[in-house]
């Protein structure tokens, strides 16, 4: 069909796509001070003006809008969402974290992160078995793993899917110091924010459960969202499990709280302490009714 007769198609598009008004703009030559002023760039391509501050809802919009499109066409329908330290060692890192420990303050700090190590290796367990589950409804696939994209638990995470041949998500943060995608996420799956804000909307909107282990206040930031959308009826409930009795009773106390009466003694019940994965996936298939034996 020629090009004269594809214009006169009802169907054929009769706009040129955004990629293609680029492409002619890229192949003129701009010569006169009018086509090399700033101004005369299309907007689109302008990352001058994309970054000014008058630009941020847009850039708001931006990031909201590419990983939803991306997730959407991968066909992940759901995830399960694994927050925690990106201080925690894995086992065969503890001796070098100890070695590096120079003074005994810094050397009973590292011991104490050596005990949690443990940690690393069930949130792994947990991917693992979430992964190796492969559930999919409706074509879309379900409790697909999902981390921050970083170091320990988060690599933990993603890890623990490559072990099985899953894909898995990480969304990472852009941080002064250098932060670089942990090697196990799934390349085309691997989102880098801005906006702490949109992550952790990006977090929570396909999560269908959360299990949050030892961590710091990124951990902490991320859990308490989650409860308070969960608590004011802003979110439906989903399984919440926090990994490790002894670390979660000794920094947080929940009872506390609601024997102060500035939480409900009912909001005890939104989240199950737990010390395995094995019991955490047991909890998360018995919420949704899931037989996968």
């Amino acid at each position: 069909m020629t090009e004269e007769e594809i214009a006169h198609e009802l169907s054929h598009r009769k706009f040129y796509k955004a990629e293609q008004e680029a492409g002619f703009v890229e192949a003129h030559q701009y010569v006169t001070p009018q086509q090399q002023d700033p101004a005369y760039r299309l907007a689109f391509r302008d990352t001058d003006f994309l970054l000014r501050e008058e630009l941020r809802p847009i850039r708001f919009q931006l990031e909201l809008l590419k990983p939803e499109m991306l997730l959407d066409e991968a066909g992940i329908g759901s995830t399960l969402v694994m927050y925690g330290s990106a201080r925690i060692p894995a086992p065969e890192e503890a001796d070098a974290v100890l070695a590096a420990a120079t003074t005994p303050e810094k050397r009973l700090v590292a011991e104490r992160l050596i005990a949690k190590a443990r940690y690393y290796e069930e949130a792994r367990r947990l991917a693992q078995i979430a992964s190796r589950s492969a559930v999919v409804e409706d074509g879309k696939r379900h409790f697909v793993i999902c981390s921050g994209g970083g170091p320990s638990i988060m690599e933990a995470a993603n890890r623990g899917a490559a072990d099985v041949g899953a894909e898995s998500i990480g969304l990472n943060i852009t941080l002064r110091h250098e932060h670089t995608p942990n090697a196990y996420v799934t390349p085309h799956l691997s989102f880098q924010f801005h906006y702490f804000a949109l992550r952790k909307m990006h977090f929570l909107l396909r999560a269908r459960a959360v299990a949050a282990f030892p961590g710091g206040f990124g951990t902490f930031d991320e859990l308490f969202e989650l409860l308070t959308l969960i608590q004011t009826g802003k979110m439906q409930p989903i399984p919440i499990l926090l990994f490790g009795a002894d670390f979660w009773g000794r920094v947080v106390n929940f009872a506390a709280l609601a024997e102060e009466g500035v939480i409900s003694p009912a909001d005890l019940g939104l989240f199950h302490v737990v010390e395995t994965a094995e019991e955490a996936w047991g909890h998360i298939t018995a919420f949704y009714g899931l037989d996968l034996d």
